[in-house]
């Protein structure tokens, strides 16, 4: 599998030289789409705004080959990529709204002086910001042979309670982008209905939500499923968290994706080892 090479995320690139500026002055979605590209480690690009301006991974420039300029991109590509070219039709449902799937597509790369071509798959992800469609997240992964792969061994079921709907989206996409079963919820009484009916690894909450806070929602969750791993997210640091009786790791928001990573590889290894 490739290695994106920029896990420090947006931190780790000169946007000054691109056309889409300091950092500083980004919408949050754009931020948190470009953190997820340059985490994920399969090839991802993003394409942004009505300019249509491209940003995409190591793991994305490593396929298209040597000629292919370096990461991050961020500027109006002179020629369409290949995985956005695949199919117009797709790439405007997608800005229509829609989740796209497109199986065994034909892409073909310039590697070693010839063009190369390879069956991959295309995973076309709208990208809300403000209510409309900002962008598209575009991932790509080689077809799965004839005979269906098993499904990632350390992949968890994870339960997302996020009361903002576009942070909520953007973090359950990312999840399933990385490899795990993720469901998302806006407030507690759904999030509670849902693990009545179905089993999760981890809970993954927002302290404050609407009604019911993260806490109390978490207490009555372990109620039900008392091998569930909370994972807790945070704009208040540890205040509200202080004097919780159960365990729990806690991120502070704005939080990178490696952190969030960093916490679900705990919950892996801890139940690789059956602790």
């Amino acid at each position: 599998m490739h290695e994106t090479g920029n896990a420090a995320g947006v931190a780790s690139a000169d946007w000054s030289t691109t056309e889409l500026g300091d950092p500083l002055a980004w919408p949050g979605t754009l931020r948190l789409c470009v953190d997820i590209v340059l985490n994920t480690p399969l090839p991802m690009l993003l394409l942004w705004g009505p300019r249509r301006i491209v940003v995409f991974n190591n793991a994305y420039a490593d396929l298209a080959g040597p000629r292919h300029p370096r990461a991050p991109g961020g500027r109006v590509p002179a020629v369409w990529p290949a995985p956005l070219a695949a199919s117009a039709a797709a790439l405007e449902r997608a800005l229509g709204g829609d989740v796209v799937r497109l199986e065994r597509q034909r892409l073909s790369f310039l590697r070693n002086s010839a063009m190369e071509s390879a069956d991959y798959d295309l995973f076309y992800t709208p990208v809300r910001d403000g209510g409309a469609v900002g962008g598209v997240l575009c991932a790509v992964a080689p077809s799965a042979p004839p005979a269906s792969m098993p499904a990632p061994a350390d992949g968890l079921r994870i339960l997302v309670v996020e009361d903002n709907l576009d942070s909520q989206y953007l973090v359950v996409e990312m999840l399933r982008a990385f490899g795990h079963e993720a469901d998302g919820v806006g407030d507690a009484e759904n999030a509670l209905a849902l693990m009545a009916q179905n089993s999760y690894n981890v809970l993954f909450s927002d302290v404050s939500l609407p009604g019911m806070s993260g806490v109390d929602m978490a207490r009555e969750a372990l109620r039900l499923q008392g091998g569930l791993n909370v994972i807790f997210a945070s704009g208040y640091g540890d205040a509200l968290l202080r004097h919780v009786e159960f365990a729990h790791q806690s991120l502070q928001k704005p939080y990178e994706l490696e952190q969030l990573q960093a916490a679900l590889a705990a919950v892996s290894k801890q139940l690789g080892s059956g602790v």
